[in-house]
């Protein structure tokens, strides 16, 4: 099969930074193809609850949010890209206002147009949202722009495979069309990552299906540097229910007065942090954590009770329609919380620009290490960044893409050597061991031996399904099996590598902070550094 035309620029991932990009490249006469390998709208933006953190009330200020987000970075943040980041972010959300996104209106009297709630970690109110649904308003509306507008093509249920790498460039990508079982080459200008985190390497997490670390693995194995991996953030709180394992308890609840109990309704958190409930999120899920081990508990509870039941009907209707589904009241009960993985605070390492080590690839979004995060994301900060560095890759991407070289006949996808396996027990045994070990050595409290043992574990693992790559044809779980035993060997490499505890990597053997905050940077054999920060 022909290798379809090139595209000016190839978006891996639909998700908030991925529609940013295409819709600002548009808009600068650049055509995009964007892919999904799922449904066009699914992806981690749209199960986003809690909102965007902007400077958009008069008593806040620029330096407030830019000293917040260092505080919960435990050091690690590169203050120019938190201070990139903040000061653009205002007008990030009136784009979103323009374009058409519903945010919650205020109901103070105060002048304000909009709502504006609190979460851990920041000293003010400045996280504008759609009730508790913000990411779903936020993909709808873009989902829409994107459809409408003519330089923008939408490709769902094709699967990334991995990059193609020309000399010292990245010159497209190898995708799966799901559907058919077959892999075509798809040549671009450029190629941008916004493929998401990695967080379902874990055994449980608040993230679609999906968050298999994609863009990470293929970065990697083409020669990009990644950094600080041993910083996943576990979500505090969510749901502990058979029937909803990935459903979030937006910590926006606590911002509003909720309180974290024990089952005998002992309150906890005060004893961990004087922030209490307000603590960032790292602090919060290990004293969870705590707690759940020193009792023997399989979850604590979120005291909703104690907040008005029309004020949370009214601010968190999805939260409320859910729990009621499940025949758990939140107006009249504690819900039962457990923390669970959540974000990839590192990722592949990038400028203020997007850029990393190789020209023609880009990284947006959750893929991407910018700096903002460090050591722990602050709340809401995730979809800021999409909407930021979304629009910076494509400013700097609309001024050089009509000098970069065309990407040239590329060769296709060699399946001339495989065949039809007849053992996938391999793969969903191999999905199941890894996400088991990721979740009982490299969880929110670590050791040296439980991180050794899961290095070993994860070799074996790699080796036998690299064999198992080599000669059957790939399927989509293989392919995401693939890139999360990649991204599971950077994160115990990274976590094994750090002598101290900081932000949300906490290992027993060094419970000290160290003075200096270092950066853990990862570094392929065979790259040749170029464009990253």
């Amino acid at each position: 099969m022909p290798s379809p035309a090139p595209f000016d620029v190839l978006v891996l991932g639909s998700g908030a930074a991925g529609l940013v990009t295409a819709l600002r490249l548009a808009d600068q006469g650049v055509r995009s193809l964007v892919v999904s390998k799922g449904r066009i709208s699914e992806g981690s933006t749209l199960y986003a609850q809690g909102g965007i953190s902007a400077v958009l009330d008069e008593g806040d200020s620029i330096d407030a949010h830019v000293q917040d987000t260092l505080i919960a970075g435990a050091g690690l943040c590169r203050r120019d890209a938190v201070q990139f980041t903040v000061e653009r972010g205002a007008d990030a959300v009136h784009w979103l206002i323009d374009k058409g996104v519903r945010f919650t209106p205020s109901d103070s009297g105060d002048g304000f147009a909009y709502h504006l709630a609190q979460e851990g970690g920041h000293s003010h109110r400045r996280i504008i949202h759609a009730d508790d649904a913000t990411g779903r308003a936020v993909e709808k509306t873009l989902m829409q722009l994107a459809r409408a507008h003519p330089l923008i093509q939408l490709l769902a249920h094709h699967m990334a495979v991995d990059l193609i790498r020309s000399d010292h460039r990245i010159v497209g990508a190898y995708l799966l069309d799901i559907r058919s079982g077959r892999v075509q080459t798809f040549p671009a200008k450029a190629t941008v990552l916004a493929t998401g985190g990695a967080s379902m390497v874990y055994l449980y997490s608040s993230n679609p299906h999906g968050a298999t670390g994609d863009g990470i693995a293929m970065a990697w194995r083409a020669g990009c540097r990644v950094a600080n991996m041993e910083f996943m953030q576990f979500h505090p709180t969510c749901l502990f229910h058979p029937e909803a394992r990935n459903f979030l308890i937006t910590e926006a609840l606590r911002g509003e007065g909720a309180q974290l109990l024990l089952p005998d309704g002992t309150r906890f958190m005060p004893q961990f942090d004087e922030r209490a409930e307000l603590a960032p999120r790292d602090i919060v899920a290990r004293a969870i954590d705590h707690e759940m081990k020193r009792l023997g508990l399989d979850h604590v509870l979120l005291d909703t009770t104690r907040l008005d039941p029309d004020f949370l009907r009214q601010h968190f209707p999805t939260i409320h329609a859910r729990c009621m589904e499940l025949r758990l009241d939140p107006t009249a009960r504690a819900l039962p919380v457990v923390p669970a993985a959540h974000y990839t605070c590192g990722g592949v390492l990038t400028n203020l620009a997007g850029r990393t080590d190789l020209p023609g690839l880009y990284a947006v979004g959750e893929t991407a290490s910018t700096g903002l995060h460090g050591a722990n994301r602050m709340a809401s900060n995730s979809l800021l960044e999409c909407l930021v560095f979304g629009t910076a890759a494509a400013e700097d991407l609309a001024a050089s893409i009509h000098e970069a070289p065309a990407p040239g006949t590329l060769p296709a996808w060699d399946a001339s050597q495989v065949g039809d396996s007849d053992e996938e027990v391999v793969v969903s045994h191999n999905w199941q061991e890894l996400r088991r070990c990721m979740w009982d050595y490299v969880g929110i409290v670590r050791t040296t031996k439980r991180l050794e043992r899961a290095q070993h574990r994860i070799q074996l693992l790699a080796d036998e399904v690299q064999e198992y790559y080599g000669n059957f044809y790939v399927t989509p779980d293989l392919i995401e099996l693939r890139h999360l035993l990649t991204v599971s060997e950077l994160i115990v490499r990274s976590a094994a590598s750090r002598r101290e505890s900081r932000g949300l990597h906490w290992i027993r053997d060094y419970p000290d902070t160290l003075p200096d905050a270092v950066d853990t940077v990862l570094t392929p054999d065979r790259i040749r550094i170029r464009n990253a920060a």
